[in-house]
């Protein structure tokens, strides 16, 4: 039972924990030997444990007396991630640089008492000093829609000039996205010019992504769209769009983030060509 104890502590910290961590949530110096003599934990080194299924992030993360943020800890909050990053995000103690990872402010609140990953907010805020504006937009709209964080809590530690950039994306931030594209194209709408209206009912359609100038829809769809029922839900929402008297344009990952120029050249050719037409 002891055993198991130990067990179940390490799989609660991803399979990786400090001595100290251990012992902090009831577990011997005793259980800690026998499962090193058994084979069960490996000391990765002094102090650190490991079981065979570590998470490899929070091994490197320990190994460097740090704790993930950024981009990398945003997987353990389930927000959106535009693009993967390679390279190891943290913030560690000392706030010294680690040759080996890209290392960020010392922390404004104590990181998860068990895993080695920043709070939610410390993740957001190195985020937004980080990133590209659109990745970064992409994290932190994700926590605000779902209701993680407000935008205030986050903006009351952006004060200055030097916080302009980071404060710059939080304006761009909206009450609600339904996906990690969905803020992006808005944003690349309206900075177009284009009278950008979001989550529009329309009768006999239901609600579309984007209304642009009173009568061009605009779809942006993501991987859930590609199934067979939802395509042909899909088609018969754009007739139904038709033939209520609005125009319809879908765009995808691709468009959104790796041709954002093609795709608003394309709306704008659409309306320039519809200016003056309504339903």
């Amino acid at each position: 039972m002891a055993g198991m104890d130990l067990i179940r502590a390490m799989k609660c910290s991803g399979g990786v924990a400090s001595r100290q961590s251990l012992m902090g949530r009831g577990i011997t110096d005793g259980q800690i030997r026998q499962a090193l003599r058994d084979g069960i934990v490996s000391n990765v080194q002094r102090g650190i444990f490991q079981l065979p299924e570590a998470d490899p992030l929070f091994l490197q993360a320990h190994a460097l007396k740090g704790v993930l943020t950024c981009v990398s800890a945003a997987p353990y909050y389930q927000l959106w991630c535009l693009h993967g990053h390679a390279e190891l995000h943290l913030s560690c103690r000392n706030g010294l640089p680690r040759p080996s990872a890209v290392t960020h402010r010392k922390l404004l609140l104590p990181p998860n008492r068990i895993q080695p990953i920043a709070a939610l907010a410390d993740v957001l805020l190195d985020a937004l000093h980080c990133l590209p504006r659109f990745e970064a937009l992409a994290m932190v709209q994700c926590a605000v829609g779902r209701g993680d964080i407000n935008k205030a809590f986050l903006r009351g530690h952006l004060a200055g000039n030097r916080n302009g950039g980071a404060r710059a994306v939080l304006d761009l931030v909206g009450r609600r996205a339904d996906s990690l594209l969905e803020p992006i194209a808005r944003v690349l709408f309206r900075e177009a010019g284009f009278w950008t209206e979001c989550y529009v009912r329309i009768d006999g359609v239901g609600e579309v992504d984007f209304l642009l100038e009173g009568y061009l829809v605009v779809e942006i769809d993501g991987g859930t769209h590609f199934e067979p029922r939802s395509i042909k839900k899909d088609r018969r929402r754009d007739n139904m769009a038709v033939v209520g008297g609005y125009l319809v344009l879908r765009y995808f990952y691709d468009d959104v983030v790796h041709h954002p120029q093609r795709m608003t050249a394309e709306v704008a050719a659409v309306l320039q060509r519809g200016r003056g037409w309504r339903p």
